[in-house]
């Protein structure tokens, strides 16, 4: 038998070893080296942070997970073609969300190999735009890396009010890319000292469930219960719709043949998104705002208007936010009520951390409430939750005077959020108390109508 030191493969290598064959792999990676190589494997610009930056602090934890060797990050933006996001034709922009998706990841994936090569550790951070960490559904973040704390740090465009990334040449007509690696880098980007964002609103004005406030304000829910309806949330609730009707004429009741077609294009082709008009009007970036500078009434109707005419369902949750703002301002568009497609709760933490992302602002106009929140049984938490002038805090532990106090049974509170357990029945059997106003709780309850 063979051993390891005699082993052909063994003797190899460290023969060349012995011989000065070997590659050294360099401790510190020339940047404009590293740039070169990446805009020669198909990305636009290019930017570098290293793991240590206090702007990836929030997903340190998360990055050295995914790759325990990380040394610094590679952040990378291919651009897009804008006509064919502006297209009041979700067919065309689709295609060219996908394709440029397709360009993001054969470029990371290039730039991995070539890297590799030269025996520089590297991995791709996360697919670009389709999460796919499915175990984590509910419970945390379904991706690895978040593409776009990174590019910000890296200097590749800033955030605007419509929360995309505005780079400062190619506007938000951009998708992004992030490779870690495991060798530092000579030189690191900076954030932009400015935004390229022109606070124009136009992103206000075609969004068609008011998802973005004109005070900047933004309204998850909305964004997501509409735009990514046949993705992974909203697929779900299609399938609930499909296994609750009775018939096939129960079913077709309930979903249109046009919906039917549109879910099983996006089953075969790629998720579809049903709107990112945001992305489409704005006018931001040097090689954008030139129309928009010369006629500004031309740029309107010539872009915006006809996403705003567009006749098209609107999906909305019921008693939220959008179902009230599309009727005031797109009466053409048909609304339809459903599900909003977000994780069910399985634990405290995450009803807690949710909240911000379910918020309705709207419904919220009228109260202004301190809720203590004390949960007992399999999870022990307390907190307080403080809704005000339409903004919402959430802060551990019990702080300050409360209006309502509410102890709960963990498993059951949870249960009654799941739509399992009736909130009478939990407050007869002492399995949820009150001190203080019941109709607090129902007011509070108006503003998560998820």
């Amino acid at each position: 038998m063979v051993t390891f030191a005699e082993h052909p493969t063994v003797q190899t290598m460290r023969a060349r070893a012995a011989a000065g064959a070997s590659p050294e792999v360099p401790s510190v990676i020339d940047a404009e080296w590293l740039r070169n190589l990446c805009l020669e494997a198909g990305a636009d610009d290019v930017g570098f942070v290293a793991i240590d930056s206090p702007d990836i602090v929030p997903q340190k934890s998360e990055i050295l997970g995914a790759f325990t060797s990380t040394k610094a990050m590679i952040s990378f933006v291919c651009r897009m073609n804008r006509e064919n996001i502006r297209t009041p034709a979700r067919s065309i922009a689709n295609v060219e969300f996908h394709r440029s998706g397709d360009q993001i990841n054969d470029t990371a994936r290039d730039i991995v190999s070539k890297l590799q090569d030269l025996g520089i550790a590297a991995r791709n951070g996360a697919p670009v735009g389709f999460p796919m960490e499915a175990d984590r559904w509910g419970l945390d973040k379904m991706w690895v890396v978040s593409h776009k704390p990174v590019a910000v740090a890296a200097g590749l465009g800033r955030m605007g009010i419509h929360r995309n990334v505005i780079h400062p040449k190619f506007g938000n007509f951009i998708l992004l890319g992030t490779i870690l690696i495991g060798t530092e880098i000579s030189a690191y980007g900076q954030p932009l000292d400015y935004n390229p964002c022109l606070s124009c609103k136009l992103c206000v004005a075609a969004c068609p469930t008011g998802a973005i406030s004109p005070d900047g304000a933004f309204n998850f829910q909305a964004c997501y219960t509409h735009n990514y309806r046949e993705f992974m949330g909203g697929f779900g609730d299609w399938v609930e719709t499909v296994t609750d009707a009775h018939s096939a004429k129960d079913y077709r009741r309930k979903v249109s043949d046009s919906e039917t077609v549109s879910m099983w294009q996006s089953l075969s082709f790629g998720a579809n998104y049903k709107a990112a008009y945001c992305l489409s009007v704005c006018p931001a970036g040097e090689d954008v705002i030139g129309p928009f500078l010369a006629d500004r009434i031309g740029f309107n109707k010539a872009i915006v208007e006809p996403l705003r005419a567009k006749q098209e369902t609107v999906y909305v949750a019921q008693n939220s936010d959008a179902e009230t703002y599309v009727p005031r301002h797109f009466p053409h568009k048909t609304i339809k009520r459903v599900a909003s497609g977000l994780p069910r709760q399985t634990s405290i933490r995450g009803f807690l951390g949710g909240m911000p992302l379910v918020f309705q602002r709207g419904r919220a106009k009228d109260l202004n409430a301190t809720y203590h929140f004390t949960f007992t049984g399999r999870e022990e938490v307390k907190a307080t939750v403080v809704i005000a002038n339409k903004s919402l805090r959430v802060i551990d532990g019990h702080d300050g005077k409360p209006d309502l106090s509410v102890t709960a049974d963990s498993e059951t509170w949870l249960r009654f959020l799941r739509k399992e357990a009736k909130l009478p029945l939990a407050l007869l059997m002492r399995r949820v108390r009150l001190k203080g106003s019941p109709r607090l709780l129902i007011a509070f309850g108006r503003c998560f109508p998820a």
